[in-house]
């Protein structure tokens, strides 16, 4: 298991170099001065030669690029992603402060994802060619397609502004956390449930679920007992993977519904063209994002000993 997880963190090495260097050539591959650049869009107005000198050597932006880049890497091993051009304080300040509600957020939105797909699915392989299975499959599909910015305003139009049911952006407490959680959990919802239906189809097939059902015993309790559990194992896998993709997909979910996120805190950034915070904050989602799967990678591998010898 050892040399497993030990090949799994080298290969992350050559990922995370590639990560660094595109995040990092975002600004040097506009047009025009960096350095310029960011101060109109932080400050506006007549920009003093002297201020544009002072970002310049603050950002190291006279050094070349070779040395930017490795100043750039170094800086992020220690924690140092800059310092936000807009804010004037340091960027991994501003992504400490606001990822404690993007994770929340995540967390529930993978839990509105797991309530929804997983009985569906279920239901779908239980009821396989029926309409029961046409009408699950059809609301995975659905929930899957919508566009989250559409979903999120046409929920915050029903629940919001016309059952005033939950706040339609910002506040505090459970009820702000509802619809965004379901906006963006309706996505992964649908992924999870068609995952879970074609599992649940594939082990059905398998002599334990022949021999219960032989038995006699309930459907239900074959399903729950003996199929589920050897379903289970690439769904793990799917959710694990979907958590990921929530953590960097709350960018829009985030502005739709005003909330003090990670998410949101980029969108300004760009808007601002704040880029110490634009390539800080990405970096750190997609090193994020990487550790996620490499847990679940992990995870598969204890649960399956055929991942780590290599016979499957």
């Amino acid at each position: 298991m050892g040399r497993y997880v030990l090949g799994r963190l080298l290969q992350l090495v050559p990922v995370l170099f590639l990560i660094s260097l595109i995040v990092f050539a975002v600004m040097h591959l506009l047009p025009g001065d960096p350095a310029l650049l960011m101060l109109a869009g932080a400050e506006g107005g007549a920009i003093s030669p002297e201020r544009l000198e002072e970002l310049r050597a603050q950002m190291g932006l006279d050094d070349p690029l070779p040395i930017q880049y490795l100043n750039f890497v170094t800086g992020a091993l220690q924690g140092d992603l800059g310092q936000s051009v807009r804010f004037q304080v340091p960027v991994s300040e501003l992504i400490g402060d606001r990822f404690g509600s993007t994770l929340q957020l995540a967390v529930a939105g993978l839990a509105v994802a797991v309530l929804i797909g997983l009985p569906l699915g279920i239901i779908a392989a239980a009821r396989k060619g029926g309409w029961i299975d046409t009408l699950c499959m059809t609301l995975s599909y659905v929930g899957s397609s919508m566009p989250v910015y559409w979903l999120g305003l046409l929920l915050v139009l029903l629940f919001s502004f016309t059952l005033h049911w939950f706040p339609s952006a910002g506040g505090s407490g459970w009820k702000a956390l509802v619809l965004p959680s379901v906006t963006l959990g309706l996505l992964s919802a649908g992924v999870l449930a068609r995952l879970i239906r074609s599992s649940m189809l594939e082990v059905s097939t398998e002599d334990y679920m022949r021999t219960a059902f032989a038995k006699g015993l309930p459907l239900r309790l074959v399903i729950l007992r003996h199929g589920l559990k050897n379903a289970m194992i690439p769904v793990l896998t799917m959710i694990g993977l979907q958590f990921g993709a929530l953590l960097a997909g709350t960018v829009v979910t985030e502005t739709v519904f005003s909330r003090p996120g990670l998410g949101r805190l980029i969108v300004n950034a760009i808007l601002s063209k704040d880029y110490p915070l634009v390539q800080g904050a990405i970096l750190f989602l997609a090193v994020v994002y990487l550790l996620v799967n490499l847990a679940v990678d992990i995870a598969y591998a204890w649960l399956d000993p055929r991942i780590r010898y290599g016979t499957s």
